[in-house]
């Protein structure tokens, strides 16, 4: 019998599915600390906001040069086993950035180094992090099991930046040892798992091109989908205010690391609870509106916390804007899972991860970039403006998106078309 088999639909009770979800709080939690003593410890070395921009761009590089290969691959190949060596690496990535601290080194390009091989290490585990839940956990169980696990990232979201700043009074290297403890047990837990993901071999009629960059045709294909996955890339791209926020919590709220963790953990505070709301009360109509609204949302909360002196004030702005922002991760992560069949959902999932490290890194990056042309709190504040235009494109440019209606609708257009 399935390890995933002879349960009932509490996924909780299935064991494999207990170590998945530890390992997802693990890893998030380790992640959130690490990246809270990686921007102090390099803007205390570098103190000019492009050394911020440069952490983002450092992660995403390698995401982009390898999103093909590694849907790919997440496709034909192991996922647990790609999943418990992508998180051996990233506790490698963390050894290495302790030993840099305790030798001592204020070069910030030996950082950056470290910084491409975790997002290397990323590039080939979220895709296959992504799709292998589907395989996990069946039947009625799964959608409790997408809630455990998005409630198990949001939680490790909140406590982390916190976590990571008390711990760094002590000086980074306690958060580097930190997140090594916690990633080699992320990496163990997930090789401990006694489920196994299909290999599937490739279609000899497909040239290997034309097999890796199936993804992104597969989205092209589906303008809803398309428009939506775009919308959050450039949204976020725009108002990436968070990559700021050693710049503010040392020179302009000047409230030191603990401040800083507690303004990361405020956008997670905000999407934890709409997370929540949204369980309880899921969007059953108007879906594309709210979805907009939503990121017109989080463009005027980027705007007031840009131009915010007030610590109490900006850290109410950062939890609306990560309440808004849950709102569009939750519309798109739904929409990829029901309009994705399950042989397409590595490919599909690796041009989700591009996107969402262009978002996230590659928008850190261009908040350092415009930082340091035009000053923090303008680079800021252009970024709330240029989201909300962006809102105004996109329901001219995608009025499929902006029409769509209930979630569901796109998973019986997906149906149909099989079917037909």
């Amino acid at each position: 019998m399935s390890p995933t088999e002879g349960f009932d639909d509490n996924p909780l009770r299935n064991r494999d599915f207990g170590l998945y979800f530890s390992g997802v709080f693990m890893a998030t939690l380790a992640n959130q600390i690490q990246s809270v003593a990686v921007a102090w410890q390099i803007y205390e070395i570098a103190r000019t906001p492009m050394a911020l921009g440069y952490v983002g761009l450092a992660q995403f590089l390698p995401i982009a040069a390898l999103f093909f290969l590694a849907g790919d691959v997440a496709d034909r190949h192991n996922r647990r086993r790609i999943l418990a060596i992508s998180y051996a690496v990233q506790a490698f990535a963390s050894a290495a950035l302790l030993l840099l601290t305790l030798s001592s080194s204020r070069s910030p390009w030996l950082f950056y180094a470290v910084l491409v091989l975790l997002g290397s290490a990323r590039a080939f585990g979220q895709p296959a992090g992504q799709s292998f839940l589907p395989q996990l956990v069946k039947g009625s169980a799964f959608m409790k099991a997408i809630a455990w696990t998005s409630s198990a990232r949001q939680t490790a979201v909140i406590l982390g930046p916190a976590l990571g700043g008390f711990i760094y009074i002590w000086g980074p290297a306690p958060a580097y040892a930190v997140c090594l403890l916690l990633l080699v047990a992320t990496s163990l837990a997930l090789g401990a798992l006694q489920t196994d993901s299909q290999t599937r071999p490739h279609d000899p009629a497909l040239s290997s091109f034309r097999r890796v960059t199936a993804g992104i045709g597969f989205i092209r294909s589906k303008p809803i989908l398309l428009g939506a996955i775009s919308l959050d890339l450039f949204a976020v791209l725009l108002g990436g205010a968070t990559a700021l926020l050693p710049i503010y919590a040392r020179d302009i709220l000047q409230v030191g690391p603990s401040g800083l963790g507690l303004l990361r953990s405020a956008p997670a505070i905000g999407a934890t609870l709409t997370g929540m709301l949204l369980g309880r009360m899921p969007l059953r109509h108007s879906t594309g509106l709210a979805m907009f609204a939503s990121i017109a949302i989080f463009g005027v909360a980027t705007i007031v916390f840009g131009l915010s002196t007030d610590f109490t004030a900006s850290v109410a702005a950062l939890t609306v804007l990560g309440a808004s922002d849950m709102i569009s991760v939750y519309v798109r992560s739904t929409l990829v899972q029901l309009a994705t069949p399950d042989a397409m959902r590595g490919r599909v999932s690796a041009v989700n991860s591009l996107f969402i490290g262009a978002s996230n890194e590659l928008g850190e990056f261009e908040s350092g970039l415009t930082a340091a042309w035009f000053g923090t709190v303008p680079s800021v504040v252009l970024g709330g403006v240029g989201t909300i235009l962006v809102v105004v494109l996109w329901m001219t440019f995608f009025p499929a998106l902006r029409k769509l209606d209930r979630l569901s609708d796109v998973e019986d257009a997906t149906t149909a078309a099989r079917q037909s």
